[in-house]
């Protein structure tokens, strides 16, 4: 995946592009200026687009950003290091996928970059839904998920999850083989899990019924994980294994 780096100070765009080369990315350029940017765009194209908001120039970041959503439909990722309430306010109308707030590790970015990429994904599967003339002929598979893993796309069956833990406005799917973060709130991925395998039974656990090995009284053990139950999905959690 090919990024773009706009970014005046060049100490920090150097170090972006650093974490980006570790992480795996394609750096198509580090630039200072929005009007060098907008020429380098056409010959380089990027997949994703990480700009300053604040560019020294004529023009800005958020107009940039503009021109680039709308011009050339390129997901932009905001760079700040203090914005008030006007100017924050004026970048949301451009519809970045993500604000990045200066100074920022390579896990920060690592992770706005996923949550771009699940999100660009997410409107492209709905826009194929919605172009389809004929649905049923291309029906989605409803027996497992795709998330990324780095660079790739890998497949995750639900019968295969264990349980999802929530980090914050990531979660976190646990496998039996492997963990992945996925760039989602909790509450957003449990409206797309099936209701026939899934139960939250904390705020931050939803557990697949088919895996919990023990029940305890404030517990619940899914192999060697031993998850909290509390008191407010108790009732619907036992009820529910019942019938499992």
């Amino acid at each position: 995946m090919r990024i773009l780096v706009v970014e005046d100070e060049m100490i920090i765009g150097a170090k972006i592009s650093m974490y980006l080369s570790e992480l795996g990315y394609e750096v198509t350029g580090v630039i200072p200026r929005a009007e060098e940017a907008l020429l380098h765009v056409k010959e380089n194209p990027p997949d994703i687009a990480l700009l300053d908001i604040r560019l020294k120039g004529e023009m800005d970041g958020i107009e940039l950003a503009g021109i680039l959503r709308q011009q050339y439909n390129i997901p932009v990722v905001f760079l700040t290091a203090n914005t008030d309430d006007a100017t924050f306010d004026q970048a949301k109308k451009v519809k970045p996928y993500a604000f990045l707030a200066k100074p920022f590790g390579k896990q920060e970015l690592k992770r706005a970059l996923e949550l771009t990429k699940n999100l660009v994904a997410g409107e492209a599967a709905s826009e194929a839904n919605t172009e389809d003339p004929n649905p049923s002929a291309n029906a989605p598979l409803t027996d497992r998920f795709f998330v990324y893993d780095g660079e790739k796309r890998v497949k995750i069956l639900f019968d295969s999850v264990l349980y999802i833990k929530a980090e914050r406005n990531y979660c976190r799917i646990v496998t039996a083989s492997k963990e992945y973060l996925l760039s989602m709130p909790m509450k957003s991925l449990e409206s797309e899990l099936p209701r026939d395998l899934f139960q939250r039974i904390h705020r931050s656990y939803i557990v697949n019924l088919k895996h919990v090995d023990e029940i305890h009284q404030q517990t619940v053990r899914i192999g060697n994980s031993t998850l909290t139950l509390s008191q407010a999905y108790q009732k619907e959690f036992l009820q529910r294994i019942k019938s499992v």
